[in-house]
This record gives C-alpha cells, structure tokens and sequence, in this order.
C-alpha cells in the first residue's frame, strides 16, 4: 500500500498541504476523490447514471460525517488555539449572544402585538360595521311601528331610507315582520325574499355575523312593540369582497374564512386539471343533494375565503408583511350554533403605525423620532462597547504573546530577555512576575554554575585529602593497624595518620578540627603537614643524626636512623610545637584537638599525649578497657601550653580505640551514641579482623542517626597488639 501514500503526499504536495496522517483524515480525503468521480460517473445516461448518482450520494454523507471530526480538530486546534481568537469567540458568546437573544426576542414579540393590532383593528372594524348596520335597522324599527301604529292592515310598507342604503352598499337587505307576519316593504329590491320568519333563538338587539345558506352576513335584528303589536326588522349585509374591502382599508388585506369543519373525517376529492366537479344527487331529508368536488354544496361554499383590499408594497427593508389569524364569532341563523370563522389579515408595520397614530400625527412623528434617536444612542454605545472590548482583547493577547515570546527565549537560554510593562494591572503584574523569574533563573543558574564550580574544587579537594590519609595497607610484625575517616559533607576536618619508624616504630596520630567544610579541611592540611615536617625537624634531631652519621660503626644503619623516631617517642613536646605553630598562624577562632603516639614494638610500649581530643581507650584482652587521658587542652588556643605524656604497655589481644567526637556524640531519641555502646561493639567483634569492627561500628552508628543527616565527621583508628 505505499503507493497510496505516495498518491496522498503527491497531491497535498500540490495544494500544499500537509499529507493526512489520521485515518479519518485519509479516509475523508479518498471519500471526496470518490464523490468527485462518482458525479462525474453520474453523467452517463440511463440507469448507470442513476446508479452513480445514488452511490455519489451516499459517499456525500460519508464525507460529511468524516468531515465533522476534522472540522472541530480544525476549530479547536488551530482557529481557536490563539487565545485572541478565542477571547473573541467569548467576546460573541457573551455579548452578541444575548443582544441577538433580546433582539429575537423583541422581534417577535413585535411581530405578534402587530399581528394581533391586526386582528384588533379588523374585528373593531366589522364591529363598527355591525354597530351601523344595528343603529340604521334601529330606525327602520321605529318608523315602521309608527306606520303599523297608524295603519295597522298595510301590507306594503314604503321605506325610503332603504334605498339609500342599498345604493351605498350592494346586496343590502331589509326583513319586516308584523306579529312574525313577513311584511312587503318598498322599494322591492330591499326585501329579504328567503327570510320568511325569525328564529326562535333570537332575540331583540341582536347583532353578529351568521351563516345563512352556505354565505356570511352582517346581520341585526330590532324589534318595537305599539299598542300590543310587535314589529321586527332583520338588515343583512353580505361579507363580499367590497364589504370585506371597506373593513380592510387602512390595515391592507382582510379575508375571512367561513366555517372550516375541522371534525369532518370525509376530505374533499381533488380538483384535477383546474376542473370544478359537479353532481346532483338524490335529495334525502337535511340534505340539499348537490355536491362540489365531493363536498355538499353549503360546505363548499362555507370553504370559500372571502378577500377584500390589497398589501400596499413596502416602505422600506423593514417593512415586512405581518400575517395574523383569529376566530371571528359566527353563528348558525337557523340553529344559532357556533361555527368554527377565522380572519386573516395581512398587513405591514407601516400601515399598523399610521393607524395606532391615526389621531394625532405629531405624536407619530415625536414617537418615531424618539425611536430613531434612540436606536443612535443604543448603536453608539455598542461602538463603544465594541472600541473597549477590542482594546481589552489587545492587551490580553499582547501579554499572552509577551509571555509566550518570553518562554521561547528563556528556553532559549537567553535569561536576560525582559518584558516591557507599561500597564498597572493584574497582566502587568504577570508580566512583571515573569521578570522577577527571569531574573531569579539567571541568578540561579549563576548560582548553579558556582556551585558546580565549588563541587569541582571540592571534589579536588577531596581527592586531594584522600591522598594525605595513610594509603595502602599499613602494618607491623608486632600490631595491626586500621583507620577510617567518613566526612559529614564533601571534605572532612578530622585528620589521622600513620608514621613509620624503621620495622618496628610507629606513630599514631588523630585530630580534630574546629568547624566543617573548606576550612576545616585547610587548618587539617596545615596540622598534617606540620606533623608530618616534625617527623624531620628539629635542630637537636639534625645534629644527633649527624654525629650518628660520624661514627663508622653507624653508617651502615643509613638514611633510617636520620628520620630520628626517637624524636617521636616524645608526643608532650611535639604537642607543644604544634600548638605554638597553630596558635600564630591561624585565625583566634580555629583550633584542633589532637592525640599523638609512639608506639615501640621491640618493647611493645605505647607513649602518647593528648591535646584536647577524646581520650583514646584501651580494650585489653580481659574486656577490661584503660583511658588513654594524660595530655592537655586543645592546640592552637592558647600559646605556650605544655602537656602531659602517658605510657602503657600492651600485651597480645590489646585492642588500642582512637576516635573523634563524630563516633560517641550522635543522637536519637534514645540520646547519644556513647562509649559504652562503641565498646560494646567492639567488644562482641574483637577477634574479628579490624576492618570488620570497624564497618560493625559504622553500621550500628548508621542505625543509630537513621534518616537524619550525619552532624560531623566520623573518624575510627584501631591497632591490636598481635
């Protein structure tokens, strides 16, 4: 299948596009190719054509419905990944949303108190016709029983009034009754000739539109009584389109519909080809036996919207037609039943807003001002709402693409890029924020450059210090020797070491230096080296080597005897040279607590002294344990101290215990690590090899701190007298 993808990178390589990757991407692209050809297939004639044509349809719906995922990834990941676009989207989500809302809102509800001032308007229009028509047959009432008061016998009566009537309104008809006895009335074309009596149902002042043989009238009935006579009097005008005309003028177009049978389950056949089909049937009882497009006639009829005026065009863009329907109260004349009479008008805004200011056109034009001046008022304060959403959606995505800019160059390693903050607000605030972190990122990393750098030296220095300690495995025939120094950071203050004299001289040395780190690890170099040139110094030391070397029978011992261990076998006074030397060349505050010794394994004899620094302990081969304490106070604090010297003797299985404070002195909960728990451990381990004490003890003062960091250094010197 790599050729497909080759076709797919070809062509988005055209357009210059990238090539799909997702298969809803690939499968809408090879959707769209296949509607293309199939419209194109769709073109032949005849069932081939209307084959494609199907199957272009349904590949249209599949590409649609690929193409909703991919349009809302579109949306979502690239139109709305800005945070201006989207502040826009939010701006029309929030502000444009309720205003179009209100606007719909408000339009409809124009529309429908239009539609109904229609509807208004039209029913108080034909109510006004039937208040006229009812006022005129009120007259005609009276003079007639005037007449039949003065003449009771007339049968023919002549009504002048009549005519006019009839002349101003075509189809107008007059129905007189004397005690429900028809009455001929002059001239004839006024006499209501179907009208033979008046229905029981009504009564005197009686005015509505009815339905009469299939046809609407405006009717009203008036009755006089004179001298013990009723005389009743029916007008009726016809709903017809000039009737229907008069009451649409002014509104625009008026047509009512008469009687739809809603409950009528029997539907009227189609008219076909425009033709009106007719048929006569045979007349049953209630029926009238004739029928138009399969409806009784008076149905038919009743069907037959009565229209009257015209919509005017408009006035302008706005000037929609409004459409209203209503029922118009109808009643049967013969049954005075209901019936089911709509009107329907048509008109425009224009129209409905002359007729609601039809009596005072100042007050229009005050209105419509007023409206206008409003609507400016309104579209200016949008402006201007739109002016101040704008200008706050810039300063937004201006922050936003300070900051965005400002992460690309921090990245970057540019860690002096600064964001220019003109504004006093929260964003300004952001911005500002984000300088304080540049700034606190560059001098961090310079922080973080230093300290790599002091890492650096310390490991040196570590390395370094490592060489000062004794290197190699270090023994006599006559004692083991082992010693450990584990610091509390990087270098270590605490200092020990071995001296070789010849095959069977040793010196032991352990110190202490006041304080941790860097310091510390210098004034321990200086005490190291110093005891280390005290190995060799010494004017009395030069010269009794010297003469040594005078004398033949001393030759032969060589350079060995010039290292003048005997030199040594006094720790009291190689204290004090240290001390005078410490004391004048290191700063008031520093000192170091310090144990030398000698030890002679020709006569297993151990001389030391101490110079402020723990007791060293003895662990003789009965368990017993001997402090090692003659000596004096710390070096380097005060000059011209002298000490004290010791000697002890050691047999087979001694175990000599020299340690600093880091040993005995570190706490839990329990309290201080101690000597008793160090001998002990030493005491359980003794006949083990010294390394294996020793990484015993480290082990239990490893348990002993727990999780808590070491508080100093720790350094261990064992010897066992073999």
């Amino acid at each position: 299948m790599g050729w497909v993808r080759d076709f797919e990178v070809r062509v988005f390589r055209v357009v210059r596009r990238e090539p799909p990757r997702g298969m809803i991407h690939r499968s809408a692209f090879w959707l769209l190719l296949s509607y293309i050809a199939l419209r194109l297939l769709a073109m032949i004639p005849g069932v081939a054509g209307e084959t494609f044509r199907g199957l272009s349809i349904v590949a249209l719906v599949l590409l649609i419905v690929f193409c909703v995922p991919l349009i809302w990834r579109f949306v979502f990941g690239r139109l709305l990944w800005k945070v201006r676009n989207r502040l826009i989207v939010t701006y029309v989500l929030m502000g444009l949303t309720p205003v179009v809302l209100f606007v719909t809102m408000a339009l409809i509800s124009l529309y429908i108190f239009s539609g109904q001032f229609a509807i208004f308007a039209a029913t108080a229009e034909v109510n006004d016709e039937l208040a006229h028509l009812s006022s005129d047959n009120h007259d005609y009432v009276l003079h007639l029983a005037h007449v039949f008061a003065a003449e009771p016998h007339l049968h023919a009566v002549t009504l002048p009034e009549a005519a006019q009537a009839v002349d101003e309104n075509p189809g107008f008809e007059i129905a007189a009754f004397q005690d429900g006895q028809p009455v001929t009335l002059d001239p004839a074309a006024v006499n209501a000739h179907d009208m033979r009596a008046v229905p029981d149902w009504v009564s005197s002042g009686f005015r509505n539109v009815v339905l009469d043989n299939g046809r609407l009238y405006l009717r009203a009935v008036n009755s006089q009584t004179v001298n013990g006579h009723t005389t009743t009097v029916i007008s009726s005008l016809p709903l017809a389109k000039e009737n229907v005309s008069r009451i649409a003028q002014g509104l625009g177009q008026v047509a009512i519909i008469p009687g739809v049978d809603f409950d009528e389950e029997d539907q009227p056949e189609p008219r076909r080809n425009g033709k009106i089909r007719l048929e006569m049937n045979p007349v049953g009882k209630g029926e009238n036996g004739v029928t138009v497009n399969g409806r009784e006639l008076e149905s038919a009829v009743r069907r037959t919207a009565i229209v009257g005026g015209t919509l005017p065009p408009r006035e302008h863009f706005y000037d929609i037609p409004v459409t209203f329907y209503a029922p118009l109260m109808t009643e049967d004349w013969v049954t005075g039943k209901q019936h089911q009479t709509y009107t329907h008008v048509s008109s425009r805004p224009s129209l409905l807003y002359l007729r609601l200011f039809n009596t005072s056109l100042r007050v229009a034009v005050f209105v419509r001002e007023a409206l206008i001046a409003i609507a400016v008022v309104f579209g200016l304060l949008e402006l201007l709402a739109f002016l101040a959403a704008m200008r706050l959606n810039r300063t937004i995505t201006r922050s936003i693409h300070d900051l965005y800019h400002g992460t690309l160059s921090i990245d970057s390693g540019d860690f002096g890029y600064r964001i220019q903050v003109k504004r006093n607000d929260q964003l300004a605030a952001l911005s500002q924020s984000f300088n304080s972190m540049a700034i606190s990122l560059e001098r961090l990393l310079e922080e973080q450059r230093e300290k790599e750098r002091m890492q650096n030296e310390l490991a040196i220095a570590q390395e370094v210090q490592a060489n000062l300690f004794p290197r190699g495995h270090i023994a006599l025939p006559m004692l083991e020797l082992h010693g450990i120094c584990v610091p509390a950071r990087t270098v270590s203050g605490d200092y020990y070491d071995f001296l070789l004299f010849g095959e069977s001289g040793l010196g032991l040395a352990l110190g202490d230096i006041s304080g941790k780190g860097i310091s510390a690890a210098l004034l321990m170099a200086t005490l190291h080296s110093a005891v280390r040139a005290y190995r060799f110094a010494g004017e009395e030391l030069i010269l009794d080597g010297t003469a040594a070397m005078a004398i033949p029978s001393q030759q032969q011992q060589g350079e060995e005897e010039l290292e003048c261990g005997e030199f040594f076998e006094e720790p009291a006074k190689i204290l004090g040279l240290l001390n005078r030397h410490l004391y004048r060349s290191t700063q008031p505050e520093k000192y170091a607590t310090l144990f030398l010794g000698h030890y002679d394994g020709l006569r297993r004899r151990l001389i030391y002294s101490t110079g402020g620094q723990l007791p060293p302990l003895l662990l003789r081969a009965d368990d017993s344990v001997t402090r090692l304490d003659s000596g004096g106070t710390v070096v380097g604090l005060i000059d011209n101290v002298s000490y004290e010297q010791g000697t002890v003797q050691l047999a087979t299985g001694d175990i000599l215990v020299a340690y600093s404070d880091g040993v005995t002195e570190p706490e839990n909960d329990f309290g201080e690590f101690g000597e008793e728990r160090l001998m002990e451990v030493i005491r359980q381990h003794r006949h083990m090899p010294l390394e294996t004490i020793s990484e015993q003890v480290m082990q239990s003062l490893r348990s002993w701190i727990g999780d808590q960091e070491q508080p100093d250094d720790i350094t261990l010197v064992l010897a066992r007298q073999r």
